[in-house]
């Protein structure tokens, strides 16, 4: 099969070609027909050996947790699928190998996959999994937002951070986002009333919200909740994807949950969530696209078409 390994830690120039056997299966896993993968900078970051102290890892490994395609063949305690079902997945693994999404076929636990929303295409779907939900579980778990409170997100045209403000609307709260002007139209089509990130951002939060905001979910880091610390009310619940450790700020992480994950794609079909696509790329160009995902200037996920 077809696939893009890297052999060794490094940028996205690292990023190469291989043809390799098709994945085995065991019982319970199921092999996936790959038709879109999504990138995330964890990717970049796995690639640079920034986490080679906690993750083992065993060249050549093919990138990508994020997957969409269809069932190839179901594994023999997988009853819940059938070939040709269409799924999504978040196919994170303990270890770095020769398993992820970059490749035409893949090897899924079948604890890992849920059935594609009807109203995505593949590529939209593959944006959903890792970004909805970190999103998902720091909004409803960790937040716990509830209708009619006020949300603020940091960040809120990025990949986490659009589908925060989404769910948050499905729960019916109000939701102001903080992102550049070029964002701000974007921000208002799902649902989230718009802020200029920067100096000055926490007075722009209170003139929507005198009373200061009820939670805060900041999916940017660099400070920005410092910064804006006057934009909360007295006792707002507060949480970062990416600032962790900060006294009075829970941390989210992304952990794969069937239930979760389920949600999202219901959320999907109510015509409640959309993915925001900003370019997608032959399998064979998955090195550009990592250079594009690392200068960070393309609005919207960045995926993979692999069929």
């Amino acid at each position: 099969m077809k696939a893009m390994v890297y052999r060794r830690y490094g940028g996205p120039e690292v990023l190469e070609p291989a043809e390799l056997p098709e994945p085995k299966t065991h019982v319970d896993s199921v092999l996936v027909r790959v038709k879109a993968a999504a990138l995330n900078p964890a990717d970049l970051a796995l690639q640079a050996g920034a986490l080679d102290g906690s993750v083992e890892t065993y060249f050549p490994v093919i990138p990508g947790w994020d997957i969409s395609g269809v069932v190839e063949r179901p594994g023999l305690a997988t009853p819940e699928f059938s070939v040709g079902d269409e799924v999504i997945g978040y196919i994170r693994g303990d270890v770095q190998r020769a398993h992820g999404g970059l490749a035409e076929l893949v090897s899924a636990d079948v604890r890992t996959l849920v059935r594609k929303p009807r109203t995505m295409s593949f590529a939209q779907a593959s944006g959903l999994p890792l970004a909805g939900l970190t999103a998902y579980q720091g909004v409803v778990h960790t937040l716990g937002v509830q209708p009619g409170q006020t949300l603020l997100v940091h960040g809120a045209a990025g990949g986490v951070g659009s589908i925060a403000v989404q769910i948050a609307r499905s729960l019916g709260a109000r939701v102001i986002g903080t992102a550049s002007a070029r964002d701000h139209e974007y921000l208002r089509t799902i649902g989230a009333e718009p802020v200029a990130y920067g100096y000055g951002a926490a007075d722009r939060v209170r003139e929507l919200v005198p009373d200061g905001v009820d939670t805060v979910l900041d999916t940017f880091g660099n400070g920005v909740l410092a910064a804006t610390a006057h934009a909360a009310a007295p006792g707002a619940r507060i949480a970062s994807i990416a600032d962790i450790g900060v006294p009075g700020v829970a941390p989210v992480f992304c952990r794969m949950d069937h239930a979760d994950l389920t949600a999202l794609v219901e959320l999907a079909d109510a015509d409640q969530l959309h993915i925001r696509i900003g370019a997608t790329y032959p399998l064979e160009r998955a090195a550009d696209a990592l250079h594009a995902l690392a200068a960070g200037d393309i609005p919207g996920k960045i995926v993979i078409k692999i069929d």
